[in-house]
This record gives C-alpha cells, structure tokens and sequence, in this order.
C-alpha cells in the first residue's frame, strides 16, 4: 500500500469514528435521552405522586395505574388520557412512553420492579452537555477474535448501576481474542440486532481514564466461521456514566479485562 493510499484509508477510518461518536452523542442529548430524565421512581402498591410527573401512581397484579387530576393529560401512542389509565403488565427491559405538555413520562420494567422516569428537556444536565472526551481513534485497537456459541444460551445474573437492582440476560457464547501475546476471553450477550453482539466490559483503565463500572461495545454478527471484528475505538459509555437515574447493567466478573484498554470513550466531564 502506498503512503498515500494509507493515509487516505486512516483518514476515512477516523471520519467514520467521528461520525459514529456524533451519533452516540446526539443520542444522549436527545430531548428525552437519557440527559432529560430528572428522576426515578419506583411503584409501589400505594399510591403516590413523583416529581416533574402527572397524576397518581401505584401498580399491581394488572400492572401500573396512573389517576390523573381533572386538568391532567398524558398522550399515549398518540392518543389523549384523562382520568385513569392501565399500562398493563410491562414485560422486563420493556416500557411506555407517555407525553406530558414537551416532557415524557417514561413507564418502564427494570430488575423487576415497576418504575417512572420523567424526561424533561431542560433539565440542566441535557442543556449543559458538551459531549464526550475520548481516545483519539487507533486502528491498533481494530482486533479480530473468534464467537464460540455456548450449547445453549447462558442465564446470566450482572448487578445494575442502581443498587438494590438486577439484571438478567441470556449469554448465547463467548469471544476470545488475543492482545500483545495474552489471550483473553469476554462473555457476550445478544445484540441490537439478530445475530449481532454485545460485550459489557471494564479494564485497566476503569476509574481512571474511562468510566469505573462499565463500557459497551457491539460487534457485528459473526461470520459463518466464528471471526468477529472488535472495534475498541466504539467502546462506549452507558447512560450510568452521566447519570445517576439509570438502572444500567453491569459487566459479569469474567468480563473484568486485565489489559489497559485506551481506546474508546473517557470518564463523561459530568463525572468530573
């Protein structure tokens, strides 16, 4: 390869990663992203009322209940509710979004309690953001591994960024790669996509360049051979690492890399 070609091929590399950094970033910042939530509530059988939130809430057998006061609106899949509304059950990771005048209220199932997060659009940490700090994109940390999948799918217990919370996934196989001569192994869960992956991981630098309890990093579906392609420059930052009002997961004990991994997003300027 000339030096020309390669300089063109780098500088396309970096382009794409800007991009996808961009993305990541106007995710975030959406207006009700998760820099919007101002709070998070869990339902309980009593009702009550929670902060920057309509209406009365509590849950039960047929699922969570929201009685709104007369002068009280929420819009649901695009429809006007007045007095009370059922969500129904909400199966686990699922949710609702119901619009409040320019908020949402979010109605969700995490570790298996019913809770509601407001999305308000100026709240502070949203109009405050100024992005991310990251590793300047390295093709070094382009890394080809191998997918095993397991037998069957593993059931796979991880902590969450909220205490008192748990999460679990279905582990479907493993990625083992090697970095400078060590040979290393993560436990993967399933994508956002069929057959696509997702890796929870922390490393050498968590705690003190990158954020201490997690980063993601999602590959692409496996090739017919097991190859897979581990971009660490897209190792990424969950909501957690800006917010203390998500419910994240956290990586399995195996998934505690031992190497130094500089690549990928920083400890958010939010967390100082």
């Amino acid at each position: 390869m000339t030096t020309q070609a390669a300089d063109t091929g780098i500088d396309a590399f970096r382009a794409e990663w800007r991009e996808w950094h961009r993305q990541h970033e106007d995710r975030l910042a959406d207006p009700h992203g998760f820099l919007a939530i101002t709070g998070l509530y869990r339902v309980s059988a009593t009702a009550q009322r929670f902060p920057g939130a309509p209406g009365t809430w509590s849950t039960g057998a047929e699922g969570v209940i929201v009685v709104l006061d007369d002068s009280e609106e929420l819009v649901i899949g695009g429809t006007p509710v007045r007095d009370t509304h059922r969500f129904g059950a909400i199966p686990e990771r699922g949710g609702v979004n119901a619009v409040w005048g320019d908020a949402v209220i979010e109605v969700a199932r995490r570790g298996g309690h019913d809770v509601v997060r407001p999305r308000h659009p100026d709240n502070p940490l949203r109009t405050a953001f100024r992005g991310t700090p990251a590793y300047a994109p390295n093709p070094d940390w382009v890394i080809g591994g191998r997918y095993t999948a397991f037998p069957e799918p593993r059931p796979t217990t991880v902590g969450a960024a909220v205490e008192g919370l748990e999460h679990v996934y279905d582990a479907p196989g493993q990625i083992e790669f090697v970095r400078d001569g060590q040979a290393l192994r993560l436990t993967a869960f399933a994508g956002k996509a069929p057959g696509e992956l997702s890796v929870l991981f922390t490393d050498a630098t968590s705690g003190v360049t990158t954020y201490a309890a997690n980063r993601a990093l999602h590959i692409a579906a496996p090739a017919p051979d097991g190859t897979v392609v581990l971009d660490f420059n897209r190792a990424a930052n969950l909501p957690c690492a800006y917010t203390d009002l998500a419910t994240c997961p956290l990586p399995p004990a195996e998934n505690r890399l031992p190497i130094a991994v500089e690549a990928g997003e920083k400890i958010p300027y939010e967390r100082g």
